[in-house]
């Protein structure tokens, strides 16, 4: 799903009381807090969704594959989702 696509759903979803603009403002809003909360708190909570995290990746060797020659990859962060029972059991 691309964001004009999940725009589109929330309108639709909202009975067409809400302009395009407002709803891709309110997606905006919405992300940039959820981004907020893993900066702050490392970690973000939704029921029946699920949890997103900030995980830390270690330091390791890796390849290049162009010249398969060993590189040091940095330790670095990332984010992490973990579905709630309710969505991973529908997903099937």
């Amino acid at each position: 799903m691309t964001k004009k696509e999940l725009i589109s759903a929330i309108q639709e979803g909202a009975g067409k009381d809400l302009t395009k603009k407002q709803v891709s403002e309110l997606a905006e809003a919405t992300f940039e807090v959820i981004a907020e909360a893993l900066k702050k708190d490392a970690r973000f909570s939704y029921p029946d969704f699920g949890t997103l995290t900030v995980r830390k990746r270690a330091a390791r060797t890796g390849r290049n594959p162009r010249t398969n020659k060993p590189i040091e990859i940095a330790e670095s962060k990332t984010v992490a989702f973990k579905p709630a029972p309710e969505l991973k059991k529908s997903l099937g």
